[in-house]
């Protein structure tokens, strides 16, 4: 069973250069200035910088430039990567520590400019900044291998420094036009899956604090964009509140307006291959919901922290009674642990939905094509029933499915019925790795290229990201105008 030992989880934190290789000026300061004190002097830089930026940006330095930060977000893949003790997080222990760290290192200062005007006062002014380099790295550096890497971070005096000159220019109105903050150009769009939490340095929660203009609030953000670039629903930025405002406005909402939260009872289970199984759920509160094919639901999978999960509806939409979903059991997957030992017949389960429109039948179309992989299929077992029975202007649809062997091919037997049934229809599964089928063997994407031109199709992609960049790219080659082209990532799925 999954607990909260796992629900922090380790992601790339180095997207620039500074992030990357900033760690070389800690050692270069703490380890060089043991031999060369005048090294240290560069702290005093830092110091006034990180004071500068805090004053515009709040601890953006913290998250973008600090050397000590790239140290521990380097030392990520090595670390724990536990849970931070809430203690550390105090009120109490930040202050406290700031005022022990302050009362220590200006007596020691005091003790340096005693020496003004003699030929070593920058070697000896030089060292205290190397040796507090040194400390930092030392205990910072043990700290982030056996707990979690950001940990120093939580009480270091410069984050406090920076917070103290943010509260500054805060109160002068400055920093309210020119700090960028994470924001979410909808809330509606959010998957409430807690990721951007789960990534989080910090383990911050910025999606249960977002205010009434989409923006995370919360002073301890280091605005490093971890968060932003891990989210499933693409709908983080890094903002000002200007840009924010801005931002709410002009996004649309379709496919996202109806959100709704929904009680419903697990009314059916059914293992449909080794790692795949479908839920029934049936409606009890509201009794009917309505929903297309093409759009996903969020189903919660606890309580604290607050998490959901965003699975695409697999059912077609008979009486707005109840829906499916295909779950795929992913090894040391949170979400998909939980539902996979947690999750019972009789079970009531919170939904939120019915979401999205990227994969929402466009009724004018044609000619269809269908592109799927691994668990990217399961839209595509609602939407070509759909198309068939609702969709009258459609008179060639194609469905190109990939799995790696026939045993994970899902809902096999009713789509040969489908095209058994309606001449319009073909469906043509493709394994890559299974060397003792008959069907056809290599990835979708050879498939794909094997068609003739394709000007004129309308086309529908879900599944790896692999699949979907060089599936795009082959689909212009052949014609497929940029506006026809409609996909959806499996990768949005948390697992």
């Amino acid at each position: 069973m999954a607990t909260l030992k796992n629900y922090h989880i380790k992601a790339t934190r180095t997207f620039s250069l500074i992030r990357k290789f900033g760690w070389l000026i800690t050692v270069l300061v703490a380890i060089g200035g043991l031999w060369e004190p005048k090294l240290g002097l560069i702290v005093a830089f830092i110091m006034a910088a990180l004071i500068i930026t805090g004053f515009f940006s709040g601890r953006f330095w913290c998250g973008n430039y600090c050397p000590h930060g790239s140290l521990f977000d380097n030392i990520l893949p090595i670390s724990k990567n536990a849970k931070i003790p809430s203690f550390l997080t105090s009120k109490l222990m930040i202050v406290g520590f700031f005022i022990f760290f302050m009362f220590n290192f200006m007596r020691r200062m005091l003790n340096v400019f005693q020496n003004w005007g003699r030929y070593d006062f920058l070697d000896r002014l030089g060292l205290l900044f190397a040796n507090t380099y040194l400390m930092v790295l030392i205990v910072g550096g043990l700290l982030a291998v056996f707990i979690t890497p950001r940990i120093w971070c939580q009480f270091c005096p410069m984050g406090s420094m920076q917070k103290l000159s943010h509260k500054l220019g805060k109160t002068l109105g400055i920093s309210e036009k020119t700090e960028r903050k994470v924001t979410i150009s909808a809330l509606e769009k959010c998957h409430s899956c807690g990721k951007c939490s789960r990534v989080c340095p910090f383990q911050l929660e910025p999606f249960l604090e977002f205010s009434a203009v989409n923006q995370f609030n919360n002073v301890n953000c280091i605005k490093c964009s971890t968060c932003v670039a891990n989210c499933p629903a693409g709908v983080l930025s890094l903002e000002t509140k200007n840009n924010a405002l801005k931002l709410k406005e002009k996004t649309s909402l379709e496919g996202y307006a109806d959100r709704k939260k929904i009680t419903a009872r697990i009314s059916a289970k059914k293992e449909l291959t080794e790692e795949a199984t479908e839920y029934v759920f049936s409606f009890e509160s509201p009794q009917e919901v309505s929903y297309r094919s093409g759009q996903f639901v969020l189903v919660k999978i606890q309580a604290k922290p607050k998490s959901f999960r965003a699975y695409t509806i697999s059912s077609y939409n008979e009486d707005s009674k109840q829906l499916s979903i295909v779950i795929k059991k992913v090894s040391g997957g949170y979400g998909t642990g939980k539902i996979f030992s947690e999750f019972k017949i009789g079970d009531v389960v919170e939904l939120e939905g019915p979401l999205g429109n990227e994969l929402v039948l466009d009724p004018s179309a044609e000619k269809i094509i269908f592109i799927a992989n691994g668990i990217g299929i399961t839209p595509f077992i609602a939407m070509s029933k759909d198309v068939l029975l609702n969709y009258p202007n459609a008179k060639i649809i194609h469905l190109l499915a990939g799995q790696k062997y026939e045993k994970d091919l899902l809902y096999h037997d009713y789509f040969n019925q489908l095209a058994e049934q309606y001449a319009k229809f073909s469906y043509t599964p493709i394994l890559s790795r299974d060397e003792t089928t008959s069907l056809k063997k290599g990835r979708v994407t050879a498939g794909l290229r094997n068609m003739p031109d394709l000007k004129g199709y309308k086309v529908y992609m879900c599944g790896t990201k692999n699949m979907l960049r060089e599936s795009y790219k082959i689909l212009l080659e052949k014609g497929v105008e940029k506006a026809d082209i409609s996909y959806e990532s499996e990768s949005k799925i948390v697992l």
